[in-house]
């Protein structure tokens, strides 16, 4: 097999059909074998069913649907295409069409004509999200690119080819939280990034809110960077001078001038600070033992319920 198409699906029941008829049109021309894996997962509607339906009336070409025994998130989906493809290369792209098949078809002709490369990355040069998101985005990336280790590409997204190489490298990070962009830039290899225009979303509506966009956010930055810790020992660190400072403030005020200390409101301010910035601490070292908790529980990432195909 030469190529993999890996479509992770939820909740696309009216997407996944207008997908498989325009990636079969646009794929058949390079004239190479490729198969198409669906991830369908845990999907509530009829995604798994026009799934099955595709499989059993088309046997001309290669494939697979992968079914989870429930929502995993697209994450999981991505390990679990990658994990099931074949293909010596593998073209990651959503069902809803946003992300046009022909654009996959350029980019996996873009890194089979430059052998340097080992994978295209898809990006949006120019965002169609509402002011505040994109204004949220960027600042993601800027503050991650700060205090991260590996470097993170500005709008880069999931839509990708990847090689045989940086496939298997990625396969070899199993960690359970996964945060697929920094993934793909911690494991290396030479990436192209190239620019495309995202298209309307054809039905439904995106399952990602801006309240799992942040969440999102937070995953990466934990799993990328240890900075957080940093900077919550500095912050308390630095609390802990000022507040000795004010203190000797308070007893050369009381010794020498005979000035009445400050009491009650002085008292609850400092506490109300102090307690804050402990309990904004213990947050953040909670939110990194959380995941090693999770972690060494060494749960499945996913868990297939089964898998169709149409027996080519």
């Amino acid at each position: 097999m030469v190529l993999s198409v890996i479509v992770p699906c939820y909740n696309e029941q009216d997407n996944v059909m207008p997908f498989y008829t325009q990636s079969v049109e646009v794929f058949d021309k390079l004239r190479c074998n490729y198969e198409l894996i669906f991830i369908n997962d845990g999907s509530s509607d009829d995604t798994l069913k026009n799934l099955s339906a595709i499989c059993e009336s088309d046997t001309a070409h290669t494939i697979k649907v992968i079914n989870f025994s429930r929502n995993f998130g697209k994450e999981a989906a991505i390990f679990a295409g990658l994990r099931e493809c074949t293909g010596d290369y593998a073209l990651l792209i959503d069902a809803d069409l946003q992300q046009r098949p022909e654009i996959g078809c350029q980019m996996y002709k873009t890194l089979i004509e430059n052998t340097e490369y080992d994978c295209v990355t898809a990006y949006q040069k120019e965002r169609k999200e509402g002011a505040v998101l994109t204004f949220f985005k960027n600042a993601f990336y800027k503050i991650i690119n700060k205090i991260a280790d590996t470097h993170f590409f500005a709008g880069a997204s999931d839509f990708r080819i990847l090689n045989r190489k940086m496939i298997d490298a990625v396969l070899s990070v199993t960690e359970y939280h996964r945060f697929s962009k920094g993934i793909f830039s911690w494991v290396g290899f030479n990436t192209f990034f190239m620019p495309y225009v995202v298209e309307e979303r054809r039905h439904g509506k995106s399952s990602w809110s801006f309240i799992k966009l942040f969440k999102y956010a937070i995953e990466g930055i934990v799993g990328f960077t240890t900075a957080p810790l940093k900077i919550a020992m500095a912050l308390g660190l630095i609390s802990a001078i000022l507040s000795a400072i004010y203190s000797v403030i308070v007893i050369i005020q009381k010794l020498a001038f005979g000035i009445n200390v400050p009491g009650y409101a002085t008292i609850v301010v400092l506490l109300l600070f102090l307690g804050g910035m402990q309990l904004f601490a213990l947050g953040i070292l909670g939110e990194y033992i959380s995941k090693i908790y999770i972690q060494v529980k060494d749960r499945p990432v996913y868990i297939i319920k089964e898998v169709i195909t149409n027996d080519k």
